[in-house]
């Protein structure tokens, strides 16, 4: 029996998993989380086997969540199940020590069996993931390449709207590394302004630029 955490802002999507994973024989959801803080409370009094986690949580971050769990459970194997599905944030997952990434368009058997590989300690991808991966890596220069997982978790958050005192608080950081990591973030991508940046993140999936009319 695999017992997980589901990590997921939307208290809708978890009850949906919920339901489809608590319908299964071989595993059982034994706590759910709304942000990093309470993904790490359930870990300490749940004591899951995997953590199925998404990246973006409420005024947080689900690759910050995933560091925080790994440093005190080494042994927690880490999925992640998430709408973004940029090479940069799979790479960043990745390096913050998650097994595997699927997309929340996949089917449930597939999300089923992912989790089932995790838990085994397998790398598990969905075929779309794996297959812009090996895409970005025949472009070379990522992302991921460039910025360590810190800076990119300050460029994601604030490319949202996060302002530089949220940013600090979510990432329990002071407001003055948060402004270094920024400065260092434009120095690596070569940004003249805020909204070259912008910009910048955009065409790496980070954030959504409106539709021109």
């Amino acid at each position: 029996m695999i017992r997980l955490l589901l990590v997921d802002d939307h208290a809708v999507v978890r009850a949906g998993y919920r339901r489809l994973l608590d319908a299964e024989a071989w595993c059982h959801v034994v706590a759910e989380a709304a942000d990093a803080d309470a993904a790490y409370a359930r870990l300490l009094d749940s004591a899951p086997d995997v953590a199925v986690v998404d990246l973006s949580l409420r005024g947080g971050s689900g690759l910050d969540a995933i560091r925080r769990m790994l440093a005190r459970q080494p042994d927690l194997k880490v999925m992640v199940l998430s709408m973004h599905e940029s090479a940069g944030h799979v790479r960043q997952a990745m390096r913050a020590g998650a097994l595997g990434y699927m997309s929340k368009r996949s089917e449930p058997d597939a999300i089923f069996e992912a989790i089932r590989g995790v838990a085994l300690g397998r790398r598990m991808l969905a075929p779309d993931i794996a297959r812009l991966l090996a895409e970005a890596a025949l472009d070379g220069d990522g992302l991921a390449e460039r910025l360590t997982p810190r800076e990119f978790d300050v460029l994601r958050l604030l490319a949202r709207g996060e302002a530089t005192a949220g940013v600090a608080a979510l990432l329990h950081l002071s407001p003055k590394t948060v402004v270094n990591h920024l400065s260092a973030v434009r120095q690596k991508l070569g940004a003249q302004s805020d909204l070259h940046l912008f910009r910048i993140a955009a065409g790496y999936g980070l954030v959504d630029l409106p539709a021109e009319s």
